[in-house]
C-alpha cells in the first residue's frame, strides 16, 4: 500500500481586499483622543475605588473604636485565662 497524498487545507492566502480597520477609518488623531479618554476614565475609576476603600477603612476604624468603649463587648471578647495575669 502506498502513502496517500494529503489534501491541501482549505486555507486561502490573505486577500488584498481586506476591509478597512476602525483605526484606518477614524484617523490617528481621533484614535489618540479615544485612547487618552480611555486612560482618563481608567484613572478616574481607580481614584473612585481608592476613595471607597479609604471610606470603608475609616468606617471600620470608627466602629472598632466605638466597640472598644463598650464594656460588654470587651468583657465578652476578652480572654478568660486569668492565670496568665498572676
Amino acid at each position: 500500500m502506498g502513502k496517500k497524498k494529503q489534501a491541501a487545507s482549505g486555507r486561502k492566502p490573505p486577500s488584498e481586499d481586506k476591509p478597512a480597520t476602525l483605526q484606518e477609518v477614524l484617523g490617528t488623531d481621533t484614535v489618540a483622543q479615544l485612547k487618552a479618554r480611555a486612560e482618563a476614565l481608567k484613572a478616574e475609576e481607580a481614584q473612585k475605588r481608592e476613595e471607597q476603600r479609604k471610606l470603608a477603612e475609616q468606617e471600620r476604624q470608627a466602629e472598632q473604636k466605638q466597640l472598644e468603649n463598650d464594656f460588654e463587648y470587651l468583657l465578652n471578647n476578652s480572654k478568660q485565662d486569668w492565670k496568665s495575669f498572676k
